[in-house]
């Protein structure tokens, strides 16, 4: 990641100085808080996009670090609120904030963040980006609703995970890269580029997190291994052993998820491993990250889209 933001280091800075500007409030509680969960870093990947997909255009304003700022905050407001749904104690290496201020300041602050950003969108005075982000809210709250529908549901079938990851996780990475090319003033092939780019990258993202929920370091990742098992989330791995495992196997996840359990994690782990599950769900990320490089193709041939295909390629080759 240092090599791909090394071509947008000050507008990566310029991101930083804003989200810690405009995260000012006349509310202790809600800047303490907020700084909390900035100070955690991340990977910022989605004011990445923002700035590289603007980048690639030759934009040269600044709109493109106040959307990107708004869009992080959106992020960031997710994040607060997901802890809280999932009843997560550990992210990004540290305690969540609900963990440390609880489930009520958390999912208030969120909503602080949240109308923060939207304050910002206002700012920049485009209904373009302005009905992007707002459909983009929508599609990640109803990501939001139906991952909770199907957390212990082992009957959830591949169509339906696909469907919660795009709206969930995806459609932000999509917004981003879009957002960028339409702050940019680019073609409607271009946009449309950006978007299959985004989405295609977020999806790619996402099943290799999934992958790594049986696989991964959890000081890398900076949580635990089969936080998602102890969820009950039925994602691709578990949904493909219980498709193809044997019958014991397949029970053994099955009850896990209607259970909500990772007692037995290291068998789960090992049933994963053995059946083709994490192989199937890689495949699956490299033809996402193949489409999202596809995509480049109706951009300028610059460093900006040559660090967007490296990003694509950085989303499925991780371990965190």
């Amino acid at each position: 990641m240092h090599n791909i933001r090394a071509i947008i280091a000050t507008e990566l800075k310029a991101v930083d100085q804003l989200i810690v500007k405009n995260l000012h409030s006349e509310v202790s509680l809600v800047e303490d808080i907020g700084q909390y969960i900035v100070e955690a870093g991340g990977k910022r990947m989605r004011p990445t996009l923002v700035l590289l997909a603007a980048k690639a255009l030759g934009y040269k304003g600044s709109l493109n670090i106040e959307l990107a700022t708004a869009i992080e905050y959106i992020h960031t407001a997710t994040l607060l609120h997901d802890d809280v749904v999932d009843i997560s104690m550990m992210r990004r290496g540290r305690p969540t904030a609900n963990a440390q201020w609880g489930n009520a300041p958390s999912v208030l602050v969120g909503d602080f963040i949240y109308s923060r950003a939207f304050q910002m969108l206002v700012a920049m005075n485009s209904m373009d980006i302005m009905a992007l982000l707002a459909e983009t809210t929508n599609k990640i709250a109803e990501g939001e609703v139906l991952q909770l529908q199907k957390a212990g549901d082992p009957s959830t079938s591949e169509e339906e995970y696909l469907t919660v990851i795009r709206n969930k996780t995806a459609i932000l990475f999509e917004a981003s890269s879009l957002g960028g090319a339409i702050i940019a003033g680019a073609t409607p092939e271009q946009q449309q580029a950006l978007q299959t780019y985004g989405s295609a990258l977020g999806t790619a993202f996402q099943l290799i997190d999934d992958v790594l929920d049986y696989q991964g370091d959890p000081e890398k990742m900076g949580k635990n291994i089969g936080d998602d098992l102890a969820e009950g989330k039925p994602t691709l791995p578990l949904i493909f052993t219980m498709r193809q495992a044997d019958q014991a196997n397949a029970k053994l996840v099955e009850d896990a998820i209607c259970q909500k359990s990772s007692a037995n994690l290291q068998q789960i782990i090992q049933a994963v491993n053995s059946n083709g599950a994490i192989d199937y769900t890689y495949a699956l990320a490299v033809s996402e990250r193949d489409k999202a490089i596809a995509a480049l193709a109706a951009l300028p041939d610059n460093e900006a889209t040559q660090q967007m295909a490296r990003l694509a390629k950085l989303a499925v080759n991780r371990n965190a």
